[in-house]
Parts: structure tokens; C-alpha cells; sequence
């Protein structure tokens, strides 16, 4: 079967006349991601490409984006230059996502510290160790990744937490977590480690006011449940 070019489309229908005549808001998911690939392959447009792409995620903007440029490049017509441009892509946009989330300066709730923290490490495939560092206005002076680590688990040192609250004269901190498994309740080791970390706060009097664990759409939250 002959492959009909994106150029021998009528002009509305080429997906960069389209941008630039109609606007950006008109274009599909896959006529932007064709944008960015610019070609398809023998058998299909640049355009058809992007479709089978986003089919593969379910059309999941949020699923394409865990996919890694190893994994783009298993489509026909993706190369190495072609895969890094799309995760490019989105990198930006959830980079975009996590500077308007965290313009919020102040916690008044665990979704304020939610929706600070999700864009960092909601969709990622291992875990990491998250501080948010407050003053006593609940204001947030700094945030800052402690650890990372596997699929299911992450090193903390408790020591070189405060270590930080000190040097920014912190008198509270928020802690976070992902599960990459989805799985929202907190394990045996996650209850021993937010004790441990309440104990070593009080003797140096700042205060552990929450432990939430996230996942790409929800959070579980310590001092909501009223287990901390």
C-alpha cells in the first residue's frame, strides 16, 4: 500500500499549517507529536505513526510519558534523535505542571503538599524521599530529595534530614514518599520509620507535622488518618 505523505494533504489538514494558521488549541495529541517527529516511516505518515504511538498508551498522555526512549524506539520510523524529542517534550510539560503546583507557598492541607510534590515523583517508577522544610508560618523555606531508591524501597537517614531543618531554622517538616506499585497504605516500615523520625524531631523541637505517600492520582497522609 502506497503511504500518502503529509504533504499531499490538503493545507488545512498538515498539522504545522494547521498550527500556524488555526492555532495550537486545535491541533489532536497526534498531530503535535507529529509536529515533533516531522516523518513517519515507508508505510505510514508521520501522523498515522503518532496515533499508533498514542493507541499503544491508550491514549494516555500520562502513560506515554513513563515511556523511555529505549521503549519509543521499538516503533517503526522512532529513532534514537525522534524518541529523545518526545520525552523532551513532555518533560516540559510536567516540569510546566510542577512550577504552577508549586507557587503554592504556604500548607494549610495535605492536597497543598499533594499537589507540590505529585509532579515530581507521582509517575515514577521507583521510590524517592521527599522534605518539605516549613517556618512557623507553614510557609515552605525549601524542598528537598533525601534519598532515592528501588522499586519498593528508599534509605533514609534521619540525621542528615535535620541536618538540613537546622541549617534553614525549619520548626516543622512534612515528609513524603512514593509507592511506584499504586498501593496507597503504608507498610510496617513506613509506620516505624515516620515514628522514628517524630522521636528525633521532638528532641531537637521541630515538629513532624505530616507523612503522606503518593501515588500518580492519590495520597495517603499520616496526620489525615490520625496515625501520626
Amino acid at each position: 500500500m502506497k503511504k500518502i505523505s503529509i504533504k499531499s494533504w490538503a493545507l488545512d489538514d498538515r498539522p504545522r499549517e494547521k498550527l500556524m494558521f488555526k492555532g495550537k488549541t486545535l491541533l489532536s495529541d497526534a498531530e503535535l507529536i507529529a509536529i515533533l517527529i516531522g516523518s513517519g516511516n515507508r508505510e505510514e505518515s508521520a501522523v498515522g505513526l503518532s496515533k499508533r504511538i498514542l493507541l499503544s498508551v491508550n491514549n494516555d498522555l500520562n502513560e506515554l510519558a513513563k515511556l523511555s526512549v529505549e521503549e519509543l524506539m521499538k516503533f517503526k520510523g522512532i529513532g534514537e534523535a525522534k524518541a529523545i524529542s518526545i520525552v523532551t517534550a513532555l518533560e516540559f510539560g510536567k516540569r510546566r505542571q510542577f512550577e504552577h503546583k508549586a507557587s503554592i507557598s504556604k500548607i494549610s492541607s495535605s492536597k497543598d503538599v499533594f499537589n507540590i510534590i505529585q509532579p515530581l515523583i507521582g509517575d515514577l517508577q521507583h521510590e524517592e524521599f521527599w522534605i518539605l522544610y516549613l517556618n512557623n508560618s507553614n510557609k515552605v523555606l525549601a524542598k528537598h530529595q533525601l534519598s532515592k531508591g528501588g522499586f519498593t524501597a528508599t534509605l533514609v537517614d534521619v540525621r542528615l534530614l535535620y541536618k538540613r531543618s537546622l541549617e534553614l531554622s525549619a520548626v516543622g517538616i512534612i515528609v513524603c514518599h512514593n509507592h511506584p506499585s499504586g498501593k496507597l497504605s503504608p507498610s510496617q516500615s513506613d509506620i516505624e520509620l515516620t515514628s522514628k523520625i517524630k522521636k528525633a524531631g521532638e528532641t531537637l523541637d521541630i515538629k513532624l507535622l505530616d507523612h503522606l505517600i503518593i501515588t500518580e492520582k492519590a495520597y495517603f497522609s499520616f496526620a489525615d488518618e490520625g496515625i501520626l
